[in-house]
């Protein structure tokens, strides 16, 4: 797990349309990026709706919202036409930035085991440093967690 004042990887990535998007174009704002495990699974699709349902609190905040995971580029593009989605959703079929950000871990799962994405949440600074970890997100609080740390921040 990334640590407070590291500076966060960079990465490159397919956005829904397959435009490339760098998190080092977000410098001078705070960005959000929420890595999660699969597009339409119960959990990954309560959380990104509790994002786009938050999405102008972080508009008027200036934060920019970033949901990654290794689904594809057309997973993603029915994910989000599916359920509105507003904000960013990156394809990181190579792990780049997954393991970067060191969400690839072990995971157990009625006694098997399997690698997979756990649930975490970063909040990226204006110069690029985490400002902020969520392990182990939970999906249903997630977004209002950070919006409350966000507004405290802020305030």
């Amino acid at each position: 797990m990334l640590e407070i004042n590291q500076s966060a990887p960079d990465f490159t990535l397919p956005d829904k349309d397959g435009n490339f998007v760098s998190l080092l174009s977000f410098r001078g704002r705070k960005v959000v990026v929420y890595f999660y495990p699969k597009d339409n699974t119960a959990g990954c699709t309560r959380q990104a709706c509790a994002f786009a349902a938050d999405y102008s609190a972080y508009e008027k905040l200036g934060v920019a919202v970033i949901g990654i995971s290794k689904d594809g580029v057309a997973s993603h593009a029915k994910f989000a036409a599916k359920y509105s989605l507003p904000f960013i959703l990156l394809s990181d079929e190579g792990l780049e930035a997954i393991k970067a950000y060191d969400v690839w871990k072990e995971k157990k799962l009625y006694g098997k085991t399997s690698f997979g994405v756990v649930r975490t949440s970063y909040i990226i600074d204006e110069e690029g440093k985490i400002e902020k970890v969520f392990p182990k997100a939970n999906p249903d609080k997630n977004s209002s967690e950070i919006l409350e740390y966000l507004s405290g921040a802020k305030g």
